[in-house]
């Protein structure tokens, strides 16, 4: 049997069926003891398909699962799941990923100390089943576990691993991608996700894993190797979010949706406990559910605001003033709220824009205590809308704007800067962190903060839109658009290294219609001012770090000199086009930026149509450049 299914794949990959890799590695998996538990799933596939020839349809799902390794990132393993295969979640890799954790904290820890684990997992198919997988491998090299049973979020496993002293820590969850995925993101002790140079350290020993060893998880329960937390950790991640609470109003009608989430874990105790009592659950998407039935398209992304359709209709009709979406692990934030007070037009907020508006929340609250220092500092990244940079120093507040993407980055800089100097932190991406309780974004402070927010300006009479137009009346009204092309497979990773290639050697004079000012590098961390020469970052490494990003600043807003708070070399974010390849998804994403100065309220309608034309022109001369007009 087994020689049949040899020459079974040989003859796929002769018929272009098979890729180079996936051959070698489907033999390997077929024929190695190391992958004995998997050879008689895999061998049902390679039977199932070989009786239907070698068209590529037939072979295309073992294809896929073996054309290459899934790469143990610098936060951890995403991707879709499949029974076997070296490019998909299974056991197999999931257990290579915790083995090559333990094989790492072992190696960085003086000898004779008990390494530990703090573990939860989200609402997606399998995850607590990997959850205790991963347990099983740090069991059997030895570590004690902390265990969170039951759904949990992300920023509570960053807590429990800060609140438990935990040598590390493994979150199962693959975020807000489709039901076919999950993951493991890993996070070293104080509750960041993996940093250098331990990230390089894990994924080396991962990549090199032959035995996966496992230990029984209820013997080890029995034996008090493994201690169940989630009482203890509830109640304390929740009192310390808390403490970001300030006094104040509460008389908001909210419409929470954890769109099949944990979010009713940590979001609904928060705000009640924060004595917001007019809150109430969307019941359509109120279930825990890894199949996240009552998403449109089945994807529960706050970034996408047609996940908070149904949430809106019901809020508009019963009169609600805000909606807010969690994602199914909890750390991301989405809200819509009517553009007036009564109105029956709602409108949903851009990560942006929620970015600002609880920076200057959080700011504008200091304040009013008297409790705002120079030295409080917002911290964000390099592809985060300048309005949050404009308002940090309307308020005479420090800022960092030039990290890479990546809350983790944020994490690693409110221990650099030391935490009493940590106000706030954000992302594009919806992604919010006030206090210094976690190491990540987490969406029930985020919430508690747009819930006063709220209510303290219905008070005033005056909606969550309103105030932001506000703010860009103050500050200059800014417009945000992100651009995601999904490029799957080995010929989309081809095609984002050449469109990556293709920006940095020849880099655009103009784009729609505005000069390129400035092309900065991330990967080799140069600057080339209108068309000179690269030269190095000025202030690097110290003010930047090295990423696969490319920016180009265009002509068009005045550039002012970066305020005495500002750590970068350059202006504030004003008009830009950012490239970079996702982290996680098969996707090379373009970020475009525009803005315009300070303005009276009566120009602010013509402004943002202005600048909405400008953002479509931008798009439309971005993909015509690199051949995805069609895409």
């Amino acid at each position: 049997m087994l020689s049949a299914r040899l020459a079974a794949i040989e003859s796929a990959h002769a018929a272009g069926a098979l890729t180079d890799h996936s051959l070698e590695t489907i033999r390997v998996w077929l024929t190695e003891p190391r992958y004995a538990e998997f050879a008689g799933t895999l061998g049902d596939l390679v039977d199932r398909a070989a009786a239907t020839g070698t068209a590529k349809s037939a072979w295309k799902d073992l294809d896929d699962a073996y054309w290459t390794v899934i790469p143990f990132g610098t936060g951890g393993r995403r991707g879709k799941m499949f029974p076997v295969g070296s490019n998909a979640i299974n056991d197999r890799t999931i257990g290579e990923s915790a083995q090559g954790l333990a094989d790492y904290v072992q190696s960085a820890l003086p000898a004779g100390t008990t390494a530990t684990c703090a573990i939860a997992y989200d609402t997606r198919h399998r995850s607590e089943h990997f959850a205790k997988l991963c347990a099983e491998v740090l069991l059997a090299a030895g570590f004690r576990i902390f265990f969170l049973r039951g759904f949990r979020s992300t920023p509570e496993l960053s807590f429990a691993v800060r609140h438990t002293g935990a040598t590390c820590g493994i979150m199962v969850t693959a975020s807000h991608n489709p039901p076919s995925d999950n993951a493991v993101k890993v996070y070293w002790a104080g509750g960041v996700q993996v940093l250098p140079p331990h990230d390089r350290g894990i994924i080396d020993r991962v990549m090199s894993v032959d035995t996966v060893e496992r230990a029984d998880f209820a013997a080890a329960v029995a034996a008090g190797r493994v201690r169940f937390v989630e009482d203890e950790v509830d109640a304390a991640f929740v009192a310390a979010v808390l403490r970001q609470a300030t006094s104040g109003p509460r008389d908001v009608s909210i419409l929470y949706t954890p769109l099949h989430g944990v979010g009713a874990s940590a979001v609904v105790p928060v705000l009640a406990g924060a004595g917001f009592t007019k809150l109430r659950l969307y019941g359509p998407q109120e279930t825990p559910d890894g199949d996240f039935p009552n998403v449109p398209g089945h994807v529960s992304n706050p970034e996408n605001p047609a996940v908070m359709d149904g949430a809106v209709g019901e809020a508009r009709a019963r009169g609600d003033g805000l909606v807010m979406a969690s994602d199914p692990d909890c750390d991301r934030l989405g809200a819509s709220a009517p553009v007036t007070v009564g109105s029956e037009e709602w409108r949903a907020f851009s990560g942006n824009q929620l970015g600002a508006l609880l920076t200057d929340w959080v700011l504008s609250t200091r304040a009013w205590t008297g409790s705002l220092r120079p030295s409080d500092r917002i911290v964000t990244t390099l592809v985060t809308s300048g309005l949050v940079r404009r308002i940090a120093e309307g308020h005479r507040a420090a800022i960092t704007d030039w990290l890479q993407v990546g809350f983790k980055w944020i994490g690693e800089e409110i221990d650099r800067i030391g935490p009493e100097h940590f106000a706030f932190g954000c992302e594009e991406s919806h992604g919010y962190l006030a206090g210094t309780h976690v190491r990540d974004k987490d969406a029930s402070v985020a919430a508690l903060l747009l819930a006063e927010l709220a209510a303290a300006l219905k008070e005033r009479g005056q909606s969550l839109h309103e105030h932001l137009d506000g703010l860009f009346v103050a500050h200059g009204c800014h417009a945000e658009r992100q651009v995601s092309v999904t490029l799957p497979g080995a010929a989309g990773m081809d095609r984002m290294r050449e469109i990556m290639a293709s920006l940095r050697k020849n880099p655009p004079s103009t784009i729609a219609g505005l000069d390129v000012i400035r092309v900065r590098d991330y990967g080799s961390l140069t600057v080339a001012e209108r068309g000179g020469p690269p030269r190095p970052f000025p202030g690097a490494p110290h003010t930047a770090k090295k990423g696969d990003l490319v920016m180009f600043d265009l002509a068009g807003v005045p550039e002012a000199s970066p305020h005495s708070g500002a750590e970068t070399p350059f202006p504030t974010l004003s008009n830009c086009v950012a490239a970079r390849p996702s982290g996680t998804e098969p996707k090379i994403k373009f970020y475009l930026f525009t803005a315009a100065p300070p303005l009276p309220a009566a120009d602010l309608p013509a402004t943002k149509e202005l600048l909405a034309a400008r953002l479509d022109h931008m798009e439309r001369e971005l993909k015509s450049l690199l051949g995805l007009s069609g895409v």
